[in-house]
């Protein structure tokens, strides 16, 4: 399948962030779908069986990012799709505790979109 062709999932509690995103990649002629909470996520995916890539929010309230990957971890269908961390927490030991958790990748806010992608590139 053609990288265009595959979806990115956005998950994001902040419309602002999904909005800039969105704009982004699809100004690169990809295609989103996008959630406010890894629940609407995960039920997002249930319903679209060509999401390629899913960027996740790693602070949000109700679930965050780790525990998401952490129910990812669970279930085969989830697990196959690749997920790239993306917060705003850029401290050291970040990075390695979000690929730790279980993300594929991982990119920090505000997001340098040559950067992301790249990372959707390599997992697209």
């Amino acid at each position: 399948m053609d990288v265009k062709k595959k979806k990115i999932l956005i998950i994001d509690d902040d419309s602002r962030n999904i909005f800039a995103l969105k704009a982004v990649l699809t100004a690169k002629k990809y295609t989103c779908l996008v959630a406010t909470s890894a629940q609407e996520g995960f039920n997002v995916i249930q319903k679209n069986d060509d999401v390629g890539v899913v960027l996740l929010d790693m602070m949000m309230p109700e679930m965050d990012g780790y525990e998401a990957l952490a129910k990812r971890e669970k279930e085969l269908a989830l697990k196959k799709i690749p997920v790239i961390a993306v917060t705003a927490q850029a401290m050291t030991g970040d990075r390695e505790r979000c690929l730790q958790a279980g993300a594929n990748g991982y990119i920090s806010k505000p997001v340098n979109v040559e950067d992301l992608v790249k990372l959707l590139e390599d997992y697209l």
